[in-house]
């Protein structure tokens, strides 16, 4: 399983970032958290600037968020749905309809996971 563990919880990270090499020196901390938290992937928009030559060695992958959604979708659909539902509901400034939340997820760059969830637009 894809784990997605943010730097801001992990300590001790800093002296594993000079050591580290990326397209983007400013992403390199994010690595380093990721090594110290013993994630196996890093869920990010960013591919470009975690390319699998940088991360492979360090036993890490770089997922796009669609995907990794899918995936979750894969391995537990109800609880994608119950998290898409407690999600929308949440969402109050401005309230949302299932439609508008489903838009707003695509606007987000998360086609192929709206696609899953409109089946089940009725339940959101």
């Amino acid at each position: 399983m894809n784990a997605h563990v943010p730097d801001c919880l992990i300590e001790g990270y800093e002296p594993l970032i000079d050591g580290l090499t990326l397209p983007d020196v400013d992403d390199r901390h994010v690595v380093a958290a990721a090594i110290k938290g013993q994630a196996e992937s890093i869920i990010t928009f960013n591919l470009k600037d975690f390319p699998s030559e940088a991360l492979d060695p360090l036993g890490l992958s770089a997922i796009h968020p669609d995907e990794f959604l899918c995936d979750m979708f894969e391995l537990d659909s109800s609880a994608c749905v119950k998290a898409a539902q407690q999600q929308r509901r949440a969402l109050k400034k401005p309230p949302m309809t299932s439609d508008d939340f489903l838009a707003c997820l695509q606007k987000q760059r998360l086609p192929s996971f709206v696609s899953k969830l409109r089946n089940f637009s009725m339940m959101l």
